[in-house]
């Protein structure tokens, strides 16, 4: 087992990497940048280190801080929580040449699924079902020629990215061009590439992720789905396990499909493999996540398998202590993102909050680094906290989480609760009728 992981990221995923850490026996060391000295991470991390300005290109996205802060602490791994460089083959394999474990999958692993332009060919090569693409990199009168072929509307994504980010829908032609360099420019920004793809985009599909489970020598299990369908331009709010759609018979088939396509690159450590589904039920794969997920709290909460725990030590080189055919999923479970946005127009919302009240009770689980007098800066991503609930069945998962919501007090910003607590008393979510346009019929204005 590791002795000192560094935990190249900052927020509630660094205190739920630092809590798991502790609880295995192992050191921490934070890193942060000047505006986030006084975050929780770095008062319960054992270790903390500077590594730079606010700006995430001179701190959590550079690379040379965060390997000097490994050497000057004397770490043996690195883990990258998600997000930043969570999903960056070139550090993963710096970390390596400077002898530290990157806790996650090999470079070369993240090479062919982290980038989903490779992801899709390696899905391709598996057997896994694809939806339509067309190759970005091509002149524009080719990508233009294509494009008529498969027909529009189509998806721009950014091949390293995730979160929404650098995903531009076309509806027509007149649009592709522009929406290609904003796309590009967006990507480049957040991920360091700007590489991106395009592909069919399926109308009102319903977004389902598997969590995948994989040891260093060869075992491989999926823990379920997760339904992750209520968006906001391509952003996740709120997930839920399982999905009001899935029956035993189409987990096992998306299951095995999900396995089938980590075992085809050897794949070790967390990941999740996503897909959208049509109305006929019928799936396609969307791209593969080789990191921790925001919304892995709430596959934990139904199978009783810390993630975190087992993603270190996996990276470790432990195996698994469990097969597939002792995963069972009990019960409810719902996860909503609390942002620090404007609840009617998503406009960022930084600052100080006055008052933090968090929600208690059982089944009910906060994870945040947000607190009474805590400054929200306006540098990073706007989610605050995570908000999860588990109970017996879905709508007894529901009451607790409208309960849960009503009891939790942010005074001082502005946040996404009362949309939550919208979301969870509409009839159409209520009853599981919902898909990835949800929010857009909710709220037109979005």
């Amino acid at each position: 087992m590791f002795k000192k992981v560094l935990i190249a990221n900052r927020g509630e995923i660094a205190l739920r990497i630092i809590r798991a850490c502790h609880e295995l026996g192992i050191s921490t060391v934070a890193v942060y940048s000047t505006a986030d000295a006084d975050s929780l991470h770095v008062k319960f991390a054992d270790e903390s280190v500077c590594i730079g300005p606010p700006t995430p290109s001179k701190s959590y996205l550079s690379m040379p801080a965060l390997l000097s802060a490994a050497e000057i602490t004397q770490a043996d791994a690195i883990h990258p929580g998600y997000g930043f460089l969570s999903e960056n083959a070139q550090f993963a394999r710096a970390c390596f040449e400077q002898d530290v474990h990157f806790i996650g999958p090999s470079p070369d692993v993240i090479d062919a699924m982290g980038n989903k332009v490779r992801a899709k060919e390696v899905a391709r090569q598996a057997g896994v079902p694809l939806l339509p693409s067309v190759d970005a990199r091509q002149d524009i009168s080719k990508i233009k020629k294509e494009l008529k072929n498969i027909g529009y509307p189509v998806l721009i994504k950014a091949a390293m990215g995730g979160g929404g980010r650098g995903m531009k829908l076309v509806k027509e032609e007149s649009q592709i061009e522009a929406a290609l360099e904003l796309a590009k420019s967006e990507s480049l920004s957040a991920f360091g590439s700007d590489e991106i793809y395009i592909e069919k985009y399926c109308v009102k599909p319903r977004h389902i992720e598997f969590q995948i489970l994989a040891d260093q020598h060869g075992n491989v299990i999926h823990l379920g789905e997760r339904d992750c369908s209520i968006q906001r331009r391509h952003q996740k709010l709120l997930e839920e396990a399982s999905s009001p759609i899935m029956d035993a018979g189409l987990r096992a088939k998306m299951g095995e499909t999900a396995v089938a396509a980590a075992k085809s690159v050897n794949y070790s450590n967390v990941g999740t493999v996503e897909f959208i589904v049509d109305a006929d039920k019928n799936f396609y794969f969307l791209e593969m996540n080789t990191r921790i997920q925001v919304e892995h709290p709430v596959t934990e909460m139904i199978t009783g398998i810390d993630l975190l725990r087992a993603q270190i030590e996996s990276a470790a080189g432990q195996q698994l202590p469990f097969r597939q055919e002792d995963i069972r999923w009990k019960g409810h479970s719902i996860e909503c993102r609390i942002t620090a946005e404007d609840p009617m127009t998503f406009a960022p919302h930084p600052g100080r909050i006055q008052l933090f009240h968090p929600p208690a009770g059982l089944g009910v689980r906060l994870e945040s680094v947000a607190c009474s007098d805590y400054m929200v800066p306006p540098f990073y991503d706007s989610m605050i906290a995570k908000l999860i609930v588990h109970d017996e069945s879905r709508p007894r998962a529901i009451a607790k989480m409208r309960q849960a919501l009503s009891e939790f007090v942010i005074q001082g910003i502005k946040t996404t609760i009362p949309l939550h607590r919208e979301i969870l008393e509409n009839s159409d979510f209520c009853e599981g009728r919902y898909d990835t346009s949800f929010l857009t019929q909710l709220r037109p204005s979005l």
